[in-house]
């Protein structure tokens, strides 16, 4: 086995010599939607003053259609969301690399602020008030506010205009607003009017060096749901921190920010290519700011960074089995893993058969429907795990009381470590009881950012507390808006319980016709309920069983829905 293993090595070695790399120009040309022009010019400026081995040069589109003619011949693109759109049919690969974010602003002494705070206003609300021939009061918005007109101010800024008229869901009148000649003006308009009102870019109302808008402004709460009031959900405008990370997670709505994207027709796997990109996610995010734009949260960044090289690496896998060689050497590797699985499958009936029964006393709880605890305001996964977003926008993740219930005390568990990436499906945590297992897995996508330590010394809270001291993790979300429409609220996660109750009564039915006479006292009690617990009393072998045929169909579940 290990002559196999030096051997493969080798080999890998060798085919690794032979596939040699084409020479890389010292010339790099990308292009851009004549929009995302000067931001692109300032970002090749940028780059080639602390670059020697590579310069950046960028080739000017006279229009969007030209941009995608270029981008069509292989060049990277720098293109607005809304222009990706029209060359996405050519688009083998895309990130975000940053934001052009609209936000409505009022001055901080308008009467109805704190009412406005606590309601938002709605996108109709506004429609009214934009579109007004004849001017709306505050009072339309806030019954109990004063008849004062609402004062609206704006620029000459196309994509501003352009936000609006999306978010609205109708062309915004050519006579709206009174307009100013730049962000300055509209700043020092709102300060000196209580009852001014503005649309513009979020940079020209934020202080970058402290993150924080300039005093006397405050921005105006969005309802997104039209429903009459902020919900948790909506309330991201606390501070600029806490509204960028709700934009990432999609709770502002998308059609007041476009995304600034980098595309091209492949994955870019060239040195040249990737350094660039890496500087833009990197130092290149401060020219964001210079040029009117947003960049992303570090954690955004990052997270394209690793994309960007997981798609190189993935990239140049798929090149190297284009070879028959490369094929020759997988299907060595392939047979090598089979006679290491027999080997090991081997070795664990030997183990199985050697082991015996050890009878423990058993529990009198029942474990039923009834006993299953289901809290209002949590997501819950098919495989037991729960999520719930918290204020900070972090989503604290755990096991659900249904899974405490089947394995009965846990005396350890293993947790990932904090800074972990994780992709929803992927195993999260093992719970340990006396040498037998089970994983879980995660719920959402994103970084760990803390776990649990309490759990480490006291592991027994995932049984008497699952919901709060016993939470697993806190997850820094990359895909929230997405995934947790892929999840279940209270009420249709308990109609879905009544099914996996169904499920494990047959599991363990199974169990008990495959010759497992001993287990048979501690599946049911008399009168045919189970007993808490039911998994305490049992072997590894069914854990194992467990496993694969109750825990993993589900996440197998989840994964098609997902993608």
């Amino acid at each position: 086995m290990k002559r196999s293993f030096v051997f493969l090595i080798g080999l890998l070695l060798i085919s690794k010599i032979i596939s040699g790399k084409a020479p890389v120009s010292d010339t790099l040309r990308i292009t851009s939607s004549p929009d995302m022009y000067n931001l692109t010019s300032a970002w090749a400026d940028g780059y080639n003053t602390v670059s020697t081995a590579l310069k950046v040069k960028v080739i000017q589109a006279s229009d969007n259609k030209k941009a995608e003619e270029y981008i069509g011949k292989g060049m990277i693109g720098f293109v607005s969301s809304r222009n990706f759109e029209k060359i996405r049919s050519i688009s083998g690969w895309n990130t975000v690399v940053g934001r052009d974010v609209v936000v409505p602003v009022i001055n901080s002494r308008n009467p109805v602020f704190e009412k406005l705070s606590q309601n938002g206003i709605s996108a109709e609300m506004l429609a009214k008030i934009v579109n007004s021939s004849e001017g709306v009061t505050w009072n339309y918005l806030i019954p109990e506010a004063k008849k004062e007109t609402v004062n609206l101010y704006r620029t000459n800024d196309e994509s501003v205009t352009n936000a609006i008229s999306s978010f609205l869901g109708t062309p915004v009148k050519d006579s709206y607003g009174k307009v100013v000649e730049n962000s300055n003006a509209i700043i020092s308009a709102v300060l000196s009017d209580p009852n001014g009102l503005a649309f513009c870019r979020l940079t020209s109302v934020i202080d970058m060096n402290t993150q924080t808008m300039f005093k006397g402004l405050s921005l105006l709460p969005i309802d997104k749901n039209s429903n009459g009031t902020l919900d948790v959900s909506e309330n991201i405008y606390a501070d600029y921190n806490q509204l960028t990370r709700g934009i990432w997670i999609g709770k502002y709505p998308k059609s007041l920010y476009s995304n600034i994207i980098a595309t091209s027709v492949s994955n870019p796997d060239d040195e040249a290519s990737l350094a660039f990109l890496k500087w833009v996610l990197t130092d290149g995010q401060k020219f964001l700011y210079e040029n009117g734009f947003n960049d992303l949260l570090f954690a955004e960044r990052q997270k394209a960074v690793d994309q960007l090289y997981e798609a190189r690496d993935y990239t140049a896998a798929v090149a190297e089995t284009r070879s028959p060689f490369a094929v020759w050497l997988i299907i060595l590797a392939g047979a090598v893993i089979i006679l290491l699985a027999a080997n090991r499958i081997l070795a664990y009936i030997k183990k199985t058969k050697a082991s015996s029964s050890v009878p423990v006393p058993v529990s009198n709880n029942i474990f039923g429907e009834s006993t299953v605890m289901v809290p209002q305001g949590l997501y819950f996964d098919k495989t037991h795990t729960w999520a719930f977003m918290e204020q900070n926008g972090m989503v604290k993740v755990g096991i659900d009381d249904f899974m405490q219930h089947i394995t009965g005390a846990i005396t350890r568990i293993n947790m990932k470590k904090d800074g972990c990436k994780v992709h929803k499906g992927d195993q999260i945590l093992s719970l340990i009881q006396n040498g037998k297992h089970l994983d879980l897995y995660a719920p959402v996508s994103g970084i760990i950012r803390e776990h649990n330590a309490v759990l480490e010394t006291n592991s027994g809270l995932l049984n008497s507390s699952p919901y709060n001291e016993g939470w697993v993790y806190r997850i820094e979300p990359s895909n929230w808006h997405r995934e947790n429409q892929l999840l279940f609220y209270a009420e249709k996660y308990r109609q879905y319980l009544n099914q996996e109750f169904t499920r494990l009564k047959d599991f363990m039915a199974s169990v008990l016709k495959s010759g497992n006479e001993e287990y048979s006292h501690v599946v049911l009690q008399d009168g045919g309920e189970m007993h808490d617990g039911i998994l305490s009393q049992m072997g590894p072998e069914v854990w194992d069983d467990f496993q694969t045929k109750y825990i993993d169909p589900s996440r197998q579940i989840w994964f098609y829905e997902l993608f």
